[in-house]
């Protein structure tokens, strides 16, 4: 079986963590169901990331980026102490290794009563 656009379309929308791909220019250009589902019009494919985040955060990106550049791989960004999460850079680089653009990555917090607690229904309860 090849792998398609579908089937990784199909694999993306059915990760319960929020993908949102943006490019070097900041733009955002593609999101999985999650992602559409929990920003809603906050966040649109074809506009820029500072849309919705802060114009501030851009030199933390930029940073990001270069070390990026540099070869380093998802990096920690922050802890986010209004939802627990901790949130991670990730690049995306192409076949020769340069990054092409990046996504953030949510780490929900769980106790050990909510471990097996789908991702799916946590999202629910948080929305």
């Amino acid at each position: 079986m090849d792998i398609t656009k579908e089937i990784l379309q199909g694999i993306l929308d059915a990760y319960p963590y929020e993908v949102v791909f943006v490019d070097r220019t900041h733009t955002v250009r593609w999101m999985n169901r999650t992602a559409q589902k929990r920003y809603g019009q906050r966040v649109i494919i074809g506009s820029s990331l500072f849309n919705c985040h802060n114009e501030s955060t851009k030199p933390k990106i930029e940073e990001f980026l270069r070390r990026a550049d540099a070869g380093e791989e998802e990096m920690f960004e922050t802890y986010n102490r209004k939802t627990g999460e901790r949130e991670f850079f990730v690049p995306v680089r192409n076949q020769e290794g340069m990054v092409i653009g990046y996504f953030e990555r949510h780490e929900v917090p769980w106790s050990a009563e909510e471990a097996a607690e789908p991702v799916g229904e946590y999202w629910k309860r948080r929305l």
